[in-house]
């Protein structure tokens, strides 16, 4: 009966993140993108936090400062990027550029000497998801004008999102400590809701401020079901299920980004599309495996890891 429930709360995870791409879209056309996160995640840390706290939660005595670190590399610049950027790049583009988020993984590891030696079997999938990558925007780069200037500025912020999150999830790993694991993401959720906040209002981004039925209905999403149930979904399959098997929704939300992105905003979807999200899929499994193939013996050392890594990344 658990693990059935733990199947059940791994597929709410697949469907609500990789839905969030177009949520962000919809919330883009009348909220600017530092109040797009900043509402959401402000909102969802405080309604998490009292939550726990009706429960016996316990704020944590110390390292505050450390989780609003993690909550700006995460929150404001991690899910920050990708917001800023789905104001001109597809949230279907966006969500398959994001999945190469292993490949600046192991870059952070590489350079702080966390990670194994890089393997041939890395290596390949580094230079097959960059591929895909290349063929995902390469059209749009080429086309020239203001749209591709704005659409290269676009798919930067993504890649700047990627580093921050990788460099917030290596940081939170190795400064993990024995508190709540929800606790601590409210907190992270609610310093970058705050983050983003004051980064929405230093753009000015109150006096243009602006609600309709789409607008308003897509940020309670992402705020409730997006952040709140996602992220429960998430530690509840962790707790039941092998790490490996949780892990999989990196690759089943860019599926859905793409085919809702498609589908409800007539957003790309062709040969291309298609090819270019099967190669950065494919490049991120090949790192994966390559950076966990020769673990033999460490299956705990793994599944613990990898947990704060997910978990890390979740917030987001």
């Amino acid at each position: 009966m658990m693990r059935g429930k733990a199947y059940i709360a791994f597929v709410l995870v697949c469907v609500l993140w990789g839905t969030t791409y177009l949520a962000i879209r919809i919330a883009l056309e009348t909220i600017g993108p530092g109040l797009v996160g900043g509402i959401r995640y402000t909102t969802a840390g405080i309604l998490l936090a009292a939550m726990l706290a009706a429960r016996g939660g316990r704020l944590p005595a110390r390292g505050w400062g450390g989780l609003a670190l993690i909550g700006l590399l995460l929150v404001c610049i991690g899910n920050g990027g990708v917001i800023w950027a789905e104001q001109w790049v597809p949230s279907g583009v966006a969500a398959v550029t994001v999945a190469t988020m292993p490949f600046w993984m192991i870059a952070v590891e590489a350079l702080t000497g966390d990670s194994d030696p890089i393997s041939r079997r890395m290596v390949a999938g580094l230079l097959v998801g960059f591929a895909g990558i290349l063929v995902l925007v390469w059209p749009d780069l080429s086309a020239g004008g203001a749209g591709a200037h704005q659409f290269l500025i676009g798919i930067i912020a993504l890649q700047i999102a990627c580093v921050g999150w990788a460099i917030g999830s290596t940081l939170s790993r190795r400064h993990a400590r024995h508190e709540s694991v929800l606790m601590a993401a409210a907190l992270q959720m609610l310093f970058g809701g705050v983050f983003m906040l004051v980064a929405g209002t230093a753009h000015g981004e109150w006096q243009t401020l602006t609600f309709n039925a789409r607008t308003i209905t897509a940020e309670a999403y992402l705020t409730v079901f997006g952040s709140i149930v996602g992220y429960s979904a998430y530690t509840y399959a962790l707790k039941h299920l092998p790490t490996a098997t949780v892990s999989l929704y990196a690759y089943a939300n860019p599926v859905i980004a793409v085919v809702l992105g498609a589908a409800l905003l007539g957003e790309p979807f062709g040969v291309r599309v298609v090819s270019a999200t099967l190669m950065v899929l494919c490049g991120s499994a090949l790192v994966q495996r390559g950076e966990h193939g020769g673990g033999g013996g460490h299956g705990e050392e793994i599944r613990t890891t990898e947990t704060r890594r997910h978990g890390d990344q979740e917030v987001l």
